[in-house]
């Protein structure tokens, strides 16, 4: 039986956000979702989601335009493996970091305190 023959998308996961706490620190890699290639930003209406019915912790929203909830998302990548438009990429986590120190930044590190860098 084909889709075709079934129109409706079901999710076959029974967890939900949260089941194992809240997971986004186990991440190493972020998906970001590119909403110029991704089919329901494009079109406006509910097609696809094919990221949605595949992650295993219930991360991605089903509304227009998809969104990732980080605070949960362990950064598996199975959404942008799945994604047939490619609309979705891996970064690494501390580029996805906006306002992240970097060894540059002056500040980020400090020589007084109770745990000064060395």
């Amino acid at each position: 039986m084909g889709t075709r023959d079934y129109p409706y998308k079901t999710s076959h996961s029974l967890s939900g956000p949260g089941d194992g706490g809240r997971t986004g620190s186990w991440r190493v890699q972020r998906p970001v979702i590119d909403l110029s290639k991704c089919t329901p930003a494009k079109r406006g209406t509910e097609a696809c989601f094919i990221c949605w019915l595949y992650c295993p912790d219930c991360t991605i929203s089903r509304t227009i335009p998809p969104e990732i909830d980080y605070e949960y998302c362990k950064g598996c990548g199975i959404c942008a493996e799945e994604c047939p438009t490619k609309a979705i990429t891996m970064i690494d986590e501390a580029e996805g970091v906006e306002g992240a120190a970097t060894e540059d930044d002056a500040t980020a590190c400090s020589t007084e305190g109770p745990r000064p860098c060395t």
